[in-house]
């Protein structure tokens, strides 16, 4: 039987980022897959992370850098990006207006499988 999402659940982030988690582990109970819509300020930044999931970034608003071993793409919206488990990254909002954007995680984001940094 279908299942409604009523709301998100809202997670705060460090620098005024806001998490609205539709389906994940907080909001769901999902485990398999996340789906977030971010919200992030201009010059947002968080530590890098080699993460053990897949993001799958579709930005909607603004831009949103990604930094990795490659080098640095930005991402504007309209566009997706596609990070790899394992890959060491790290998401800013590099322009003043910051970034709306949906990230997918496969399996679903977990703090501890972020596998952020120390700051």
């Amino acid at each position: 039987m279908p299942e409604l999402i009523k709301a998100p659940t809202q997670i705060p982030v460090p620098g005024g980022k806001v998490i609205d988690e539709y389906v994940g582990r907080v909001n769901s109970g999902e485990s398999a897959v996340s789906v977030a819509k971010m919200l992030a300020p201009g010059g947002w930044t968080e530590p890098f992370q080699t993460p053990a999931f897949d993001e799958f970034t579709v930005v909607l608003r603004g831009t949103v850098r990604v930094e990795h071993d490659g080098g640095v793409t930005d991402v504007s919206a309209g566009q997706a990006i596609v990070t790899r488990a394992g890959e060491r990254i790290r998401y800013t909002t590099p322009t003043e207006e910051g970034a709306e954007y949906i990230a997918i995680c496969l399996p679903a984001f977990g703090p501890e499988l972020a596998n952020r940094d120390p700051d």
